[in-house]
Formats: structure tokens, sequence, C-alpha cells
């Protein structure tokens, strides 16, 4: 386990380390424009070859509807979570029994506050950790999950639930038609990417091409770790590092764990639910930052879960890969 925690843990502590150093000294909009092209280029030209050389198992097309249940437990976990803080009491006298005391110091959490909270508990960065991450954790005929899990939950998730859960909530009302999420759904660069490599698996590329396709982690992974450090680094919402707790506890802990207990009864064990696992606990996901923003959300309490489940994945994969 020591030697995949070093092979995993290198490039992450690297190359977030070195954004967290360096950007201060960057253009201000650099971070933008990187993960722009992440989010454009890097990440589909990754799953582009993922997708043409991934083996996949017969059972993968469990890894959606686990994707799917997934998000919906998480969905679930968080608005229970929340309407249960809600109704905790806040005062309670000396003399009370310890749990109320206890409950009356948890953190509250107003209305303008629920959809960063639910998106944070919910959505996972699965596409810039998860998928960078994992290579050096699983093995390559179960790596398919890995992808699968993360473009199911970018299409179905981050541009689906987590758009309706950021207009319900958010301070801005603007106009969201079904074409629009529509649109928005079938312009997403991953999903083609994959599309058009899982069609191209049959197709011998010249040499010069499928050299560049297979060398996209070279770049890919390094890229999107450095720009988890300069985001880091740009957060000013430690002020609710307290409240980010709650959530993050929900997305790092109890989410995987649950996850785990699924596909053991599902019958799936190895690297195939290992993946399923890690990838269900990864950290709250980029998104929600920018969620925060275009639907005037809780910005403070989306940056500081994004920080603190960040440096929580440190711990939870040793503990996910001694029981799973």
């Amino acid at each position: 386990m020591i030697d995949t925690l070093v092979q995993a843990y290198s490039p992450l502590i690297l190359w977030v380390g070195l954004g967290l150093l360096i950007w201060r000294w960057l253009p201000k909009d650099l971070s933008h424009w990187l993960g722009r092209g992440l989010y454009w280029f890097g990440v589909p030209w990754q799953i582009f070859d993922l997708a043409r050389h991934s083996k996949l198992s017969g059972d993968i097309g469990l890894a959606p509807v686990i994707t799917i249940a997934t998000l919906g437990f998480g969905l679930l976990m968080a608005w229970v979570t929340l309407q249960i803080l809600a109704r905790l009491p806040e005062k309670v006298t000396e003399d009370a029994p310890f749990w109320q005391r206890w409950a009356s110091q948890l953190p509250r959490f107003a209305s303008a506050e629920y959809g960063s909270f639910i998106i944070a508990a919910m959505l996972g960065n699965t596409g810039f950790v998860g998928l960078g991450l994992l290579p050096a954790i699983i093995n390559p005929q179960d790596y398919s999950w890995a992808v699968f899990f993360s473009l199911t939950q970018n299409l179905i998730g981050t541009y689906g639930i987590g758009v309706l859960i950021a207009s319900y909530y958010g301070q801005t009302h603007s106009d969201h038609s079904p074409w629009t999420l529509l649109r928005d759904l079938l312009t997403v660069p991953s999903l083609w990417a994959f599309a058009i490599g899982y069609s191209t698996r049959s197709v011998e590329f010249p040499a010069p091409i499928e050299l560049f396709s297979q060398s996209s982690l070279l770049f890919v992974v390094p890229a999107s770790f450095l720009l988890m450090g300069i985001r880091l680094g740009l957060l000013e919402g430690w002020s609710s590092l307290r409240k980010a707790l709650v959530p993050v506890m929900l997305k790092i802990i109890l989410l995987p764990g649950l996850v785990g207990i699924g596909t053991s009864l599902l019958g799936l064990s190895g690297d195939a639910r290992l993946a399923l696992v890690l990838m269900s606990g990864m950290p709250s996901a980029f998104a929600s930052l920018i969620l925060a923003e275009e639907y005037d959300m809780d910005r403070d309490l989306a940056a500081s879960s994004i920080a603190i489940s960040t440096i929580g994945l440190l711990l939870m994969i040793p503990v996910w890969l001694w029981i799973f």
C-alpha cells in the first residue's frame, strides 16, 4: 500500500504545492484560461485516449447506474442533513442532556447557503483529480469504471442536477429553458471525445497520432493539479471552514462508504469496486464555485468545501485502500 500511495500522492503534492507557491506571481487570468483549456481540450484529450484503449468489461454498464444512484444519495443526504440541522435547538440550558448541548454547537445554514451545501456534498472533482490520481492506483483493465463514473457525473450531475439546484437556490433568477439545458448537455466536449474515441477503437491511426493520443497523461495530469494549487491559493472562503466540515464529511466519508457497501452487495469486487468508491469520494468539484458565481450562491462555503475536501482526500484514500 505504501508504494501505491507514494506513486499516487507524489504528482498531486508536487504540482498542487507548486501552484500554491507561484500563484501570487502569475497573471490573474491564467487560472481562468488554464481551466478552460483543460475543459475544452485537456480532459477531452485524456478521455479520448482512455475510450480507445481501456478494456471494457462485460458489466461496465453498471457504472452509469451506480453513478446516478450515488448522485441521488448525495442529494438526499445533503437535504436530510439540512432539515435536521434546521430543527435542532440553538440554545439550551446548562443542565440539558449532553447530546442537546452538543447539537446546539453544530453550525446552522441559511437558505441562501443550501445550494452550495448540496452541490458540495453531491458533486466531486472526478475529472481533474479523479482521472489524474486513479491511474497510479487502479489496474488499466478496470480504469474504464472511473471514466464512466466521471462522464456520467459531469453529464447528469454537474450539467444537469447541479444546474437545476443552483438555479433553484441561487439568488439570480435567469430563464433556463429546457432547450438551453439540452444545448449545454449536447456541447459537453468530454462526451463527444468519449464517443469519438470509443467508435474508433478498431481504427489504426498513424504512429505519430497514436503517440500523441497516448501522451495525454504527461500533460493533462500536471496541468490539472497545478490548476488546483492555483485555485486553492486564490480562495477567499476561509471564514466558512467550520460550516464546510459538514458537507465535506458527507462527501468524502459517508457517500463513498455507502457506495462501497452497495457495490459489494451487487457482486463487484477488486479494482472495479475500488474505482467507484474512490471516484465517489473525490473532493468537492470546482464546478461548485463556477455555479456559485453564475447563480449567486454562497461562494465562501463552496470555496472552503473544496479546500477541506482536497486535504481530506489524502487522509481517506489509505482508508478505502485498506477496506476495499
